[in-house]
C-alpha cells in the first residue's frame, strides 16, 4: 500500500514545527509589546481561542498604555 515511513513522519513533525514558529514568534512579540504575557501566543493553536485572544488583544486596555498614563500623571 501507501502508507508513509519513517521519513514522511519526521519531514511532517519538521514543517509542523517551522509553521508553528511562524505563527507563534509574531504573536510573542506582539503580545509582548502590548504588555501581556508572551505565552498568550500560544493560544493562536487552540480554535476559538485563538479568535477570542485577538478580540480581547484588539480591545482590552494594554498594560503598556496603563503604564504610560501612570507615568505621566
Amino acid at each position: 500500500m501507501f502508507g508513509m515511513g519513517l521519513p514522511e513522519l519526521l519531514v511532517i513533525l519538521f514543517m509542523g514545527v517551522i509553521i508553528g514558529v511562524f505563527i507563534v514568534l509574531p504573536f510573542w512579540k506582539i503580545f509582548s509589546k502590548a504588555g501581556f504575557s508572551g505565552w498568550w501566543s500560544l493560544s493562536q493553536f487552540v480554535p476559538i481561542l485563538n479568535v477570542i485572544a485577538l478580540f480581547y488583544l484588539a480591545f482590552a486596555e494594554w498594560p503598556i498604555h496603563r503604564e504610560f498614563r501612570r507615568l505621566e500623571g
